[in-house]
């Protein structure tokens, strides 16, 4: 907790904003601290708190949250979630408003950092970055960020208040919250921006509450050496990104380009003309029409995985990859 405070206090920018705290459970010092630095913080802190569930429920505690920040900023606000074991840097809420001149949603870059290392958790998200990289070369779109990243955390989300009124916010789930809600805005039509500049350290502790989350993960990373990682093939995935382009594409003039995109598909006109006539755009039309790969996508071992990803981003990008 110091550690956020400390760094929310060093932004860079002199934008007015509001600290909402949501204290879930907590039996530790965090009011302590919190009453400690309100007095030299050059930021207001609003706190509430909720009773300890008897199962830990990350989306409870998050949609708490944001309802506290939501009676705070108004309807007209922008909201920007992050963790109290996190640490934005220095230009983490100029860099979010930015992003938000540009698209809808804001969904920043996690780094973990102190503690024990995870080495095996660094190749998978180093993978998944890679596979961000794939995707805006086979599926460019104008809001993303020319750093693009893999992560859809609340660690690092912002975007208006009315948008995340439009999205029905986070759902009461323990884990996954932030991915359902992002999910909810793809399938919306939302321009989502993944943007590499919007940086937060977040620690590597191996204790946490919620099932699910990032210190379990990493405890099964310790306790396997990553023998359990299995990947979906980048191939596959490619199938799929290269069709999100086929669907963008062929939106505005479907009269002419359904056939085509239903053989590429392989999913009847149909079908295709019916995710059309409720989608309110192409993005939510691309998002909402491509399916999974026939057969579905094939599992491979990391090392498998990242060996093909490597062939795949020189193909498409050359040696710059």
């Amino acid at each position: 907790m110091p550690r956020l405070l400390t760094g929310l206090a060093a932004q860079e920018r002199s934008e007015a904003f509001v600290l909402c705290l949501l204290l879930d459970g907590c039996t530790d010092e965090s009011e302590r601290v919190v009453t400690a630095y309100r007095a030299i913080v050059p930021y207001a802190i609003v706190t509430r708190h909720i009773a300890a569930d008897a199962t830990p429920n990350a989306g409870r505690a998050r949609a708490a949250a944001m309802a506290l920040g939501l009676e705070t900023v108004g309807a007209g606000g922008i909201l920007l979630s992050t963790d109290a074991d996190s640490v934005p840097a220095p230009d983490w809420v100029a860099s979010n408003l930015a992003a938000l001149d540009i698209a809808d949603v804001a969904v920043g870059l996690i780094v973990r950092s102190g503690g024990m290392l995870s080495p095996v958790q660094d190749r998978i998200e180093a993978y998944y970055d890679g596979l961000a990289r794939l995707r805006r070369l086979l599926d460019p779109i104008p809001w993303e960020s020319a750093r693009p990243h893999h992560y859809t955390s609340a660690a690092s989300l912002a975007c208006s208040a009315q948008t995340y009124a439009a999205l029905g916010g986070f759902e009461p789930v323990s884990a996954g919250e932030d991915g359902r809600l992002v999910d909810t805005a793809h399938r919306l039509g939302l321009r989502v921006r993944r943007d590499g500049t919007i940086r937060v350290e977040t620690s590597t502790r191996r204790e946490g509450r919620t099932l699910g989350g990032l210190a379990g993960h990493l405890r099964d990373m310790d306790r396997t050496a990553g023998a359990s990682a299995r990947m979906a093939h980048p191939d596959d995935v490619a199938w799929r990104y290269a069709r999100h382009a086929l669907a963008r594409a062929g939106w505005p003039m479907l009269d002419t380009t359904a056939e085509s995109l239903a053989a590429a598909l392989h999913r009847p006109v149909a079908d295709i003309l019916a995710v059309a006539s409720a989608a309110p755009n192409a993005e939510s039309f691309a998002m909402q029409v491509v399916p999974d790969i026939p057969g579905g996508e094939r599992l491979v071992d990391l090392a498998t995985a990242e060996a093909a990803l490597s062939a795949l981003l020189l193909r498409h990008a050359g040696a710059d990859a």
